[in-house]
């Protein structure tokens, strides 16, 4: 049987791009694991805007509407808004929704076959899967997650780096069920942060590291001992990591990538949803040109980077900059960073932060003269 498009991943970046093709092409989605959704490794944690983006309902165990940043020195910035700034989700309820919808479009859904290579022959793409089945398509689609075997194809194909992150689901209330408590510190999460997440008698706890810090359970260990929590029943445990930075091409012959397979990931929250969700209609006009002109070699496909560039491009790029200058960030740096922070104006102008595009908050700070006077030594520091 010969495909138009053969997807590799049933996650969400797979499955929202699955239903878009779906109406207008034949598409074959090839999921390693046994359904859609399962084992999650993600947070949840999305604004309203991805949920909308979607095009499904997900269950939502939580409306949140701020957060508490903890410093290493034991101060705490919060800021909370009058509008709800995200929902935490059920993430495998949400991956299975999306292919739903997608199986509903016309999309045919191959469950547990791992694919393992592909070749190109006559303008046209032979995928072998594990299983020994061979899937021949005009196009490939690369949404098969962080650990991207078709982006590898692609050669030399690496994220600029991974940061690992676990996280746990504990039987614990926590007093206030509208806000997220953030840690930041070498201690708890080198280079990234903590969250503890409320949704009624539940509590999930988890944080990133970056990978030199090694693996990120004995941070765990530490952060739920520091919060009264070690002893607490554990009903859930995922662990993975997330790629940062974007990777070095996007597209190939007969070939796109999306989703974490693509590194478009917010390089400040690790979060892959809203950018998968934004770009999936970019891969959508780019394989309409491609069928259209009969043409699927990759200079022809390197109009979608350019696409996808353009409606989500600018905020990773600036998302990694700041990333890459926290991450320069000691702890005497962060908790002098606290002290320039701790004002009224400024917690009311961090009302007000978007989780989607977190770095047009940087010039909204800055303008405020004082605080970007003391914040500039501090920030010098982090560039070098």
């Amino acid at each position: 049987m010969h495909d138009d498009v053969v997807v590799i991943g049933g996650g969400p970046a797979g499955s929202k791009v699955a239903a878009l093709l779906s109406k207008d092409y034949d598409v074959t989605v090839l999921e390693e694991h046994a359904v859609s959704g399962l084992p999650i490794q993600c947070t949840g944690l999305i604004t309203q805007r991805v949920v909308e983006l979607s095009g499904v309902k997900p269950n939502i165990l939580n409306t949140l509407y701020g957060a508490n940043v903890h410093f290493p020195n034991g101060g705490v910035i919060s800021a909370r808004s009058g509008k709800p700034k995200a929902v935490l989700i059920d993430r495998s309820d949400l991956d299975m929704r999306l292919a739903y919808v997608a199986q509903d479009a016309g999309a045919k859904y191959v469950y547990s076959e791992r694919y393992t290579s592909h070749k190109i022959e006559n303008n046209s793409v032979i995928i072998l899967a594990e299983s020994g089945k061979e899937y021949n398509s005009r196009m490939i689609i690369g949404a098969d997650g962080q650990n991207s075997r078709v982006s590898m194809s692609l050669h030399d194909n690496f994220p600029k780096e991974y940061v690992r992150g676990i996280q746990v689901d504990i039987k614990y209330e926590m007093n206030d069920q509208s806000m997220i408590d953030i840690c930041l510190g070498s201690e708890i999460a080198p280079g990234f942060f903590s969250w503890k997440i409320p949704f009624g008698e539940y509590t999930r706890v988890g944080l990133c590291t970056t990978w030199s810090a090694g693996p990120p359970v004995d941070f765990l260990k530490v952060l739920l001992k520091r919060t009264g929590l070690e002893d607490k029943e554990v009903i859930a445990k995922v662990c993975g990591k997330i790629p940062i930075g974007g990777r070095r091409k996007t597209y190939g012959d007969n070939l796109l990538l999306i989703g974490d397979a693509a590194g478009q990931v917010k390089p400040v929250s690790g979060g892959g949803l809203y950018p998968s969700f934004m770009i999936a209609p970019c891969l959508r006009e780019t394989i309409d040109e491609a069928f259209t002109s009969n043409i699927f070699t990759s200079n022809k496909l390197s109009s979608y980077e350019k696409r996808w560039k353009k409606v989500v491009g600018k905020e990773l790029k600036r998302g990694y900059k700041l990333r890459n200058m926290y991450g320069n960030l000691s702890d005497e740096d962060l908790n002098k960073a606290y002290g320039v922070i701790d004002r009224e104006d400024i917690r009311h102008a961090l009302n007000d932060i978007d989780i989607d595009s977190p770095s047009k908050m940087v010039p909204v700070i800055m303008r405020n003269f004082p605080v970007a006077m003391k914040m500039l030594p501090i920030m010098l520091k982090s560039l070098i």
